[in-house]
């Protein structure tokens, strides 16, 4: 009854050839899924051994050939290099910074083409995915530059014999682990990625591409993107994350949004457990241009012609503790020119900073209070960020230029030169300063230098400094009129800040210089610095500190403020004295009192008798 549709014998004919044929294609399937899978194994197996030089080999627990599918499904697949060939080449010089492991539960390459490789030795094929590869990535400083040549020929030349050319659509890792292990220290450094996804597209070698320098790996493009990452410092005080890096070999652009570093304690926890000071910050978004993915995957070096950072918020809290032991130390390492060094492997041309607020915050142990400065929308440039040797001999100067809004109030320019080549780490900054209330420095002014300013008019500041480790000279002007302040005491019983209004009127009247110039007109008052750097003082310290020595001078008068500490501690002295005398007068009265009510009670009792 199912064939009554066949009614005429050409149809039953071509019914007859149709599933002979289609019995004929299931029975050679079978045999090639058979017979072919060992073949596809050797030719993998070879292909790895031959393009690194047998540094790696590849095994797996079952290849799987769908021919009518165009698919190949390989399980367990075990990417792993052979030790004793590393430990040959590296006894040789020859061997690899980074040595790759992975293992992939199941690879699946789709729309091949068995015959086209069979038959003209060239592997083609649509896609390929990894699922849930697990990477291990060692990584072994041998060599800083790539000064022996092992082979000469390219990966084509390597592969010809066997292989006429191999292409691939697209190559898909999802849910990537990633082990780094970095054993370029003396312990071995770890980092663990989760969550990550790469991807390839087109890759093509055969002899045109062989020498592409516009292709990576062989790839038309290469990206990665790792998402959610974080992890804690190896001290424990700082956790930090991102919740989104990107890389894409096409652009040769790296990027990463939503960056932050976070103190795991707040100020007071974290100060008990260390005398550094504490970072807190946060970065919409960094963006490296240019960035040489392959330098940075054989040497740690970190290239790129542009990094811009945007919209961001750093604090600073100096640690109001001291190490004892360590007070002598020379911290020359705060110099940005020395701090660079210490940087392994770094060459960018131009930092562009957007829109960053810097908050600098200081604890007062006398007044036990708090008070902080802050730059706000911070713009400008670094230029040649580099510690690399050749670049510094044509060019050894970094320069900063930077503007920014002092205490969210003052336009400030400042321009900064690093020498990175001198031994004494000599620098140089200039810059200005526009119109302020000055009222606006109150939150510095009053918890650490116990003064309020009450009132005046900054109508600008200039300075020019030189210096090196050692000192720094130069020149500091502040123009600015009707300065009038109060100076304050600590009162740590009711935790506030008590006026000292006797103090308060001697200065107003006779310390302070209310006014630069002092009258108009004439030429304002610029004071030469000359400050000789202490060991131990950091190098924004150094920098403040110096400005202060040229800030001091100019609003106040130094011989009168040292007759009028003298008057203030003659006062003092006199006022113990007359407390003193009074205390005498008081005691000489209740002595008195005491001596007079035992005779009364004596002649009392002498009557009573």
């Amino acid at each position: 009854m199912a064939l009554k549709f066949l009614k005429q014998r050409w149809q039953k004919v071509l019914f007859i050839v149709i599933l002979v044929f289609a019995v004929v294609i299931l029975v050679l399937a079978m045999l090639v899924n058979r017979y072919w899978s060992p073949i596809l194994s050797d030719k993998l197996k070879s292909t790895v051994a031959q393009s690194t030089d047998s540094l790696y080999e590849v095994n797996f627990d079952d290849a799987q050939l769908h021919v009518l599918q165009g698919k190949i499904v390989i399980h367990n697949i075990t990417l792993k290099p052979d030790t004793a060939v590393y430990n040959r080449l590296k006894s040789a010089h020859l061997a690899p910074n980074n040595l790759y492991e992975l293992h992939v539960k199941k690879l699946v390459l789709n729309h091949i083409h068995p015959f086209r490789l069979y038959y003209s030795h060239k592997l083609d094929l649509g896609e390929v995915i990894l699922s849930a590869p697990m990477l291990r990535v060692s990584y072994q400083l041998n060599h800083a530059k790539d000064t022996v040549v092992k082979d000469r020929r390219t990966l084509y030349q390597q592969i010809s014999k066997s292989l006429k050319m191999i292409h691939i659509g697209t190559v898909m890792l999802n849910d990537v682990k990633l082990r780094y292990e970095d054993h370029k220290g003396a312990k071995v450094a770890v980092s663990e990625l989760k969550d990550l996804n790469l991807s390839a597209t087109d890759l093509l070698i055969d002899s045109a591409t062989q020498f592409d320098k516009s292709r990576f790996l062989y790839c038309r493009e290469m990206a990665a993107e790792l998402n959610n990452y974080s992890g804690k410092s190896a001290n424990g005080l700082y956790s930090y994350k991102a919740e989104l890096i990107k890389f894409s070999t096409r652009t040769a652009q790296l990027n990463a949004y939503n960056c932050s570093l976070i103190a795991t304690y707040g100020p007071n926890e974290f100060f008990e457990k260390t005398y550094r000071d504490r970072f807190v910050s946060h970065l919409d978004s960094l963006q490296l241009n240019n960035f040489d993915f392959e330098i940075y995957n054989k040497y740690h070096t970190i290239r790129g012609s542009n990094l811009i950072l945007k919209d961001g918020n750093i604090n600073i809290f100096g640690n109001p503790r001291t190490d004892s032991a360590k007070l002598t130390e020379d911290k020359i390492g705060s110099f940005p020119n020395e701090a660079i060094h210490r940087i392994p492997n770094l060459k960018i041309d131009t930092i562009s900073l957007n829109h960053i607020n810097l908050k600098y915050e200081e604890f007062n142990k006398k007044t036990k209070r708090a008070g902080f400065i802050t730059f706000n929308h911070i713009n400008g440039h670094v230029y040649n960020a580099t510690n690399d040797s050749a670049s510094l001999l044509k060019n050894n100067m970094c320069r900063i230029n930077l503007h920014s809004m002092f205490m969210n109030k003052g336009n400030l320019d400042i321009r900064f030169s690093f020498n990175l080549t001198d031994k004494l780490r000599s620098y140089s900054y200039k810059g200005n300063m526009g119109p302020i209330n000055m009222q606006a420095i109150n939150p510095a002014a009053v918890p650490l230098g116990s003064v309020l300013i009450k009132s005046g008019q900054l109508n600008g500041l200039t300075f020019d400094i030189h210096g090196n480790s050692e000192a720094a000279t130069g020149n500091v002007t502040l123009l600015y009129n009707n300065l009038k302040i109060k100076l304050l005491k600590a009162d740590t019983v009711q935790q506030k800040m008590k006026r000292m209004t006797i103090a308060s009127f001697f200065a107003n009247s006779f310390i302070i210089k209310h006014n630069n110039p002092d009258v108009a007109g004439e030429q304002p008052r610029t004071i030469s610095v000359n400050y000789k750097r202490p060991a131990n003082f950091p190098f924004f310290k150094t920098v403040w500190k110096t400005m202060y020595s040229g800030i001091k001078p100019s609003f106040f008068d130094e011989k009168l403020q040292q007759d009028m500490k003298n008057r203030l501690d003659e006062h003092q002295k006199d006022k113990l004295i007359h407390q003193q005398k009074k205390q005498q007068r008081i005691e000489t009265r209740e002595r008195k009192r005491r001596i007079k009510a035992a005779y009364e009670a004596q002649k009392a009792r002498n009557q009573n008798i």
